[in-house]
């Protein structure tokens, strides 16, 4: 069975699980290093734009992202071949980072705001937001409004994105945008529901939930922007979609 899933999501799954399995169980110190920190924290690198997609939370995280990639990955494989497959993945977990962390620097801009009002300085927190820091926890802020802005920001800065979910979003969404009238069935609705009606029911939930704050420890934001990816890619391409089969 698994052979018969298309190359490009065959080995996008694999190496999902192989990541998955190497950062938990046997080379943990890895986690950090791999998963997507904000830009401006001093724990980011550069190859984390990338290989935080391959990173995940927990078993359910990466059980849910893989399945839906398998569902709807192998229709998109064939019908526009792999190299374009690849592009609209990988493209759109780069939309999904890029989105998510230009809502986290507006925020980081107000938290700033705020401790620079307060007469604090946030260097003093990004010095000890470092992974592996062992000096003195301490701050200076003593209100508390201070307190709050300090950890928010502490938060922010040492709080990885990880998972394939911005990427699949755009997977998704581009199945949603070339073959909108395809049915799909969704857990606790017993009647199957086309997928132009579930993608911008999900979108605005995920949009709301990222503005307002009540992600749960969910990206939410990152979502739309795989999506808006994966949408403007399969809105370019469908124009010229017979050429793929």
């Amino acid at each position: 069975m698994f052979n018969s899933i298309p190359p490009i999501t065959r080995n996008l799954i694999i190496i999902n699980i192989v990541v998955f399995i190497l950062t938990f169980f046997l080379m943990p110190q890895l986690y950090d290093t791999l998963s997507g920190f904000y830009p401006f924290s001093p724990n980011f690198r550069s190859w984390q734009i990338i290989t935080h997609m391959f990173m995940h939370g927990g078993y359910m995280h990466i059980i849910f992202n893989m399945f839906t990639l398998f569902s709807f990955g192998p229709i998109l494989e064939q019908s526009l071949k792999e190299k374009k497959y690849l592009i609209l993945y990988f493209l759109s977990g780069l939309g999904a980072f890029f989105l998510f962390n230009l809502w986290s620097f507006i925020e980081v801009q107000q938290i700033v705001s705020g401790l620079q009002r307060l007469g604090l300085d946030p260097a003093e927190i990004y010095s000890k937001a470092v992974i592996g820091y062992s000096g003195e926890m301490n701050i200076s802020a003593n209100t508390p409004e201070g307190q709050e802005l300090s950890q928010q920001l502490y938060g922010v800065l040492r709080t990885p994105m990880v998972g394939a979910s911005g990427a699949i979003f755009g997977v998704v969404a581009a199945f949603a945008t070339l073959y909108p009238d395809a049915k799909i069935g969704i857990m606790f609705i017993p009647i199957p529901m086309k997928v132009k009606y579930v993608l911008p029911v999900v979108i605005i939930g995920s949009i709301y939930l990222g503005v307002t704050g009540n992600a749960g420890g969910i990206a939410h934001l990152a979502h739309v922007g795989g999506a808006i990816v994966g949408f403007i890619l399969a809105k370019i391409w469908k124009k010229h979609l017979y050429r793929f089969n």
